[in-house]
């Protein structure tokens, strides 16, 4: 029995010691830095009591440049499951306290087996990220631990969801595994991603920059769109992560959650009504007619600060997850550049994969005209959100607002791209150009020869406008389904996604994967 307690007692010691993560020293910097350690923001992320970590036990190998004379506790990384919102999560949240969170041979395997549990459970993973790196002192080991990494988050790709936490520095090869998951959290100030450091950019390319305008938090919300969501502090980030995860399932083969909803199925938006300006060169915010029609005018909206003329989030109608796609007035006037189909094609994707609903609200006058849009690949890119509409066989709802012109009317989703229902408010404008494009292009001989121009030109352009710049042209061909008042959106959706719960499509058999234009 006397063993036994011996026994007993030197565990408790080493888990006890293990638990202290880098020191007291360590730890007052990390807090120092405005930045919790790594099991407080596991105890922020779970539900109260209910996380379990795995091999806490493990430690580095190496004895290359004095490690073999270094403890690095739990060598860096602390990896286990527990509840978010009642709901099983796998988690790896990097200690920067011990040895800075790098990633050496052991960290890597401990994190390559909790994404292999998470895969193995069909749950959701959530990487907190905070690291400097590599452990140069292990070698090529190190490397090799980010590849197998790489290779996990590409193998869960659209089979679990997969959330990426910067809650420090992510440099160099770490920066790959948060860009092949599905969304990536940044938090002002204390996060960092980037290739090179300020450091690398200077001795080679001559370049002064610093961290947070090479890779803050703000630099890739508004300008790489490499992050989707920014925090103003670790707590805040991680409860944005809890509400994201409450959107999402637990893999491809699970139910999309549906929260309970006490609002009537019957209720209209009567606000809408008059939402849209009297004059078609007028913006509105697009924001306003998502959120009332989401429950409890509730919306979790994803790359906010990127690509403005579209809005991707997720709501719930009648408390089941609905994916939103939008162009959004209020900026360059919703129309479709390439950081916009980007945006939208990778949302889309996301949904299909996870089977959510896709709903688009459609109020677009084109895609972007340009030498700037041209060279950066507005034609791949924009066949982007093509591909990702067309590959998608979740239900698929369009609700044209306004203006839906041209090429950008297909890649709103149109029927002929697969959607499953359109609807049009009276204030729509379905046609191939705007009134006065196509008129200059269809009356030009008319209008040069008129006594005067101008006069004839605006009555060519009404009277195109009456028979073409309405909903009702495409109505009479079926080309969209129904003309409802705005008031009626909301009821419409909910009596749409109920009848399409159940739908199945299928594509040709035999093909190993599309190969989209990237």
């Amino acid at each position: 029995m006397g063993v036994t307690i011996d026994k007993i007692k030197e565990f408790e010691e080493k888990r006890a010691d293990l638990l202290t993560m880098g020191g007291e020293r360590s730890v007052q910097k990390q807090h120092d830095r405005g930045k919790l350690t790594a099991r407080e923001r596991i105890d922020l992320l779970f539900d109260t009591n209910t996380f379990h970590e795995a091999q806490l036990f493990v430690e580095h190998r190496s004895t290359l440049f004095g490690l073999d004379q270094k403890e690095i506790k739990a060598d860096g990384v602390v990896t286990g499951f527990g509840k978010v919102n009642g709901r099983t999560v796998f988690v790896a949240s990097q200690d920067f306290t011990s040895s800075g969170g790098s990633l050496g041979e052991m960290h890597a395997k401990k994190i390559w087996k909790v994404m292999d549990m998470a895969m193995d459970a069909r749950k959701p993973f959530v990487a907190l990220n905070d690291s400097g790196g590599a452990r140069i002192q292990e070698g090529v080991p190190s490397l090799e631990g980010y590849g197998g990494i790489f290779y996990r988050n590409t193998v869960g790709s659209g089979y679990i969801p997969q959330i990426t936490v910067i809650m420090g520095p992510t440099a160099g090869g770490a920066v790959y595994s948060p860009a092949l998951t599905d969304f990536v959290f940044m938090v002002e100030e204390t996060s960092h991603m980037y290739i090179t450091g300020p450091h690398v950019t200077k001795a080679a390319i001559g370049e002064q920059v610093t961290h947070e305008e090479l890779g803050g938090a703000m630099a890739h919300a508004k300008k790489s769109g490499v992050c989707h969501v920014v925090a103003e502090n670790d707590e805040g980030c991680l409860n944005k992560v809890r509400e994201l995860l409450s959107y999402l399932p637990d893999s491809c083969h699970s139910p999309v959650p549906v929260m309970e909803c006490t609002e009537s199925p019957d209720g209209e938006c009567p606000e809408l009504d008059d939402i849209i300006p009297d004059r078609a060169t007028r913006s509105y915010d697009m924001k306003k007619i998502i959120m009332a029609i989401a429950d409890n005018n509730e919306m979790f909206e994803s790359h906010e600060l990127w690509a403005k003329s579209i809005i991707v989030a997720f709501i719930r109608v009648r408390g089941q997850t609905v994916g939103v796609v939008a162009n959004n007035p209020k900026f360059t006037a919703g129309v479709l550049d390439y950081k916009a189909s980007d945006k939208a094609a990778r949302f889309i994707r996301f949904c299909d994969a996870f089977n959510i609903p896709i709903l688009t609200f459609a109020d677009v006058p084109g895609y972007m005209p340009g030498k700037e849009q041209e060279w950066a690949g507005i034609i791949t890119h924009g066949a982007k959100i093509l591909h990702a509409y067309a590959e998608a066989t979740v239900p698929k709802i369009t609700v044209v607002t306004r203006k839906d012109y041209g090429g950008s009317y297909i890649a709103m989703c149109s029927k002929s791209l697969g959607a499953d229902y359109i609807m049009a408010w009276p204030t729509a404008e379905i046609a191939v150009l705007g009134a006065e494009g196509a008129c200059n292009i269809l009356y030009r001989r008319e209008i040069a020869g008129a006594d005067d121009p101008a006069a004839k030109r605006a009555e060519l352009i009404g009277a195109y406008e009456k028979q073409f710049n309405s909903p009702y042209f495409a109505a009479n061909l079926a080309i969209i389904d129904e003309v409802i008042a705005p008031r009626e959106t909301r009821k419409r959706i909910v009596a749409l996604l109920e009848a399409f719960k159940d739908k199945v499509e299928t594509r040709p058999p035999k093909k190993k994967h599309n190969n989209m234009p990237l």
